[in-house]
């Protein structure tokens, strides 16, 4: 089921209107924690992010699924990324299916994206284990992205491959394959983080989330070697032509 007051927006995605990436995020909130840094940054050069959301969020402790997709919305603003879908399929209830798999092949066909972002798709271990509905975000990311690129499946438009699909929100013990460096668009994320005000800017809650999510951010940033990233695991090997390259990338 798609929410309703997007359903207009999800429309004007046509064949020609192409997307260089494509985020995917389980709440109204998600893209934001784990990716918006980097969306900040590829707006500012050119580049155009569609992000598209699965579900309203409904459990959260704070804000009506209404309030967290206005939210989004504004937080889109702020990242220069637009919102092409919100679907309702079910805060703490996120499963994989055929159906839903569709829906996302089908924007995925619209929008073309040559990257795709997503959670983690595995469940991690330890202490803090992974949310269920990042997992199930993810693995129908996986399989939408196949079907996609499939000739013969009944879906309109032509069939397009994703070039590369890369994954945020790590559990506990996984460590990034690489660290996107967030340092110059940092106000502006916390910008974007702060339009989700029920979420994060709640005084019924007691924990400075702003602030935790500034420590993670600081944290993928040591690793490396700058003051603030966001960390991605790739479930390709990523090909380097020059070795060299990698070098000449390394902060001192």
């Amino acid at each position: 089921m798609i929410f309703r007051a997007f359903l207009l927006r999800r429309n004007r995605v046509h064949n020609d209107t192409k997307y260089d990436l494509l985020a995917i995020g389980a709440h109204p909130d998600d893209i934001e924690v784990g990716t918006g840094g980097v969306l900040i940054g590829l707006n500012k050069r050119g580049c155009r992010c569609g992000l598209v959301i699965l579900t309203r969020g409904e459990m959260g402790t704070g804000g009506s699924p209404a309030e967290r997709v206005r939210e989004a919305e504004a937080a889109a603003k702020v990242m220069g990324a637009d919102v092409l879908a919100v679907f309702d399929w079910g805060d703490t209830r996120l499963e994989d299916n055929y159906e839903r798999r569709l829906e996302i092949a089908r924007i995925i066909r619209q929008a073309r994206p040559r990257t795709i972002l997503a959670p983690y798709p595995q469940v991690g271990h330890g202490r803090r284990q992974s949310h269920a509905d990042h997992v199930a975000a993810g693995v129908i990311t996986i399989n939408a992205s196949n079907l996609a690129s499939l000739k013969k499946i009944d879906l309109p438009g032509d069939p397009h491959l994703v070039a590369r699909t890369f994954h945020y929100f790590l559990p506990p013990g996984v460590p990034p394959d690489f660290v996107v460096d967030i340092t110059p668009h940092f106000d502006q994320w916390i910008k974007a983080l702060s339009a989700h005000q029920s979420q994060f800017l709640n005084p019924e809650k007691s924990k400075d989330y702003i602030e935790h999510l500034t420590a993670m951010a600081r944290s993928f940033g040591l690793q490396a070697r700058c003051k603030y990233g966001q960390g991605f695991s790739s479930t390709e090997p990523i090909l380097v032509e020059d070795i060299m390259t990698l070098a000449e990338h390394s902060p001192e």
